[in-house]
């Protein structure tokens, strides 16, 4: 009787253990009101710059907008970067909200990626704002609150509130350096991301919670995106999304990406997005070793039909979506485009249509 009592004991020890470790691996949820489903996207922030400047992007011949060309083949999330105060580049709150407020007429979901720089903020550079420069780490973090609040205010009254919105891009080495630069900085770059997060909260009013990302730009680096996400999830800031970025030629291979989204699936509660990736329609990253796919336009389709199957075949309802960095775009980046030099769709653009187009019975059917 003795030893039956203290294996029961032991047994309830384990089950509040367990318990206890649940809400433990849930304490940074977010709460996000959002419905996912699995997104198909694309980061556009060019689209509009390049069509100011003349660009004609082509379906089948036909000019037409570049965003009614996405919606058409499926593409139903739109992600745009928010530089501080950039000088060169279009991507300032105006220029953000006119493109945002062009993809809600048609029905896109947004994805707001803030960079907090005044230009390209990714793992070999997070340059501080030139306004911030030479501020400590508190007044730093208000000014990423006001900074943040202030926008998302902008974004609610101007009709197009985003539904997702990432704190920091591909921030795997920290943001806003020296001063939330990691791995030595882990403290203040904590502080940073929750007055990013506090400043979506207090912007928002009374819409619906935007779902918050954090972005890890290794997609195929098992080992390091763990270690990431549990040093960060022990600040227990509250947030939804674990985005990934791929770009093979960078990252690694297709069974290093699956394996790494199969640890975030068994590790951790949160959703996942591959939020980047790319591939090239004509040769740009392997002219001198062995390519996975060819740099050719049915290579660039391959490559994009291969990275979405590897994320639909991890049975996981975690897994949430796939968005393609810059596919309209002119000029230097145009190699990993959706169109050709004069601006007619690749194959590529085709890779969602049997995924994502059809019509219910009760909709009727299209002329």
């Amino acid at each position: 009787m003795k030893n039956q009592f203290i294996v029961s004991f032991l047994l309830l020890i384990v089950f509040i253990s367990s318990i206890q470790l649940l809400f433990a691996q849930d304490s940074t949820e977010a709460e996000g009101t959002v419905d996912i489903t699995y997104a198909v996207g694309a980061d556009m922030s060019f689209l509009k710059s390049a069509e100011e400047n003349g660009k004609e992007f082509k379906d089948n011949g036909e000019v037409k907008p570049g965003l009614d060309i996405f919606r058409d083949h499926g593409y139903n999330w739109i992600r745009l970067r928010l530089f501080h105060s950039p000088d060169e580049l279009p991507n300032d709150l105006e220029y953000t909200i006119e493109l945002a407020q062009e993809a809600e007429k048609r029905g896109y979901k947004f994805l707001l990626d803030y960079h907090y720089a005044d230009s390209w903020a990714d793992p070999g550079k997070q340059p501080i704002p030139a306004a911030w420069k030479g501020l400590s780490v508190d007044v730093l973090a208000d000014s990423v609150y006001q900074y943040t609040k202030n926008t998302i205010e902008a974004f609610r009254e101007a009709g197009v509130m985003p539904e997702m919105v990432q704190i920091g891009n591909e921030t795997r080495n920290g943001m806003l350096w020296p001063t939330g630069k990691l791995p030595e900085n882990w403290d203040n770059f904590a502080k940073l991301v929750k007055a990013g997060v506090d400043g979506v909260d207090a912007g928002r009013g009374q819409a619906a919670r935007p779902l918050i990302m954090i972005h890890y730009d290794q997609g195929a680096d098992a080992d390091g995106t763990k270690k990431y996400y549990d040093k960060f999830n022990s600040y227990n800031i509250p947030y939804d999304i674990i985005g990934l970025s791929y770009y093979p030629w960078w990252h690694g291979n297709l069974l290093e990406f699956r394996e790494n989204l199969l640890s975030l699936v068994n590790n951790f509660t949160k959703d996942i997005i591959l939020v980047e990736t790319a591939y090239h329609w004509q040769p740009s990253e392997y002219e001198d070793t062995i390519a996975p796919y060819p740099e050719t336009p049915e290579g660039q389709r391959e490559f994009l039909e291969s990275v979405n199957e590897t994320l639909l075949n991890i049975s996981s309802p975690k897994i949430k979506g796939i968005f393609w960095w810059e596919p309209a775009v002119q000029g230097g980046l145009g190699a990993r485009s959706f169109f050709d030099e004069e601006g007619n769709a690749l194959p590529v653009m085709d890779v969602f249509n049997k995924y994502r187009l059809g019509q219910k019975e009760e909709e009727g059917i299209p002329d």
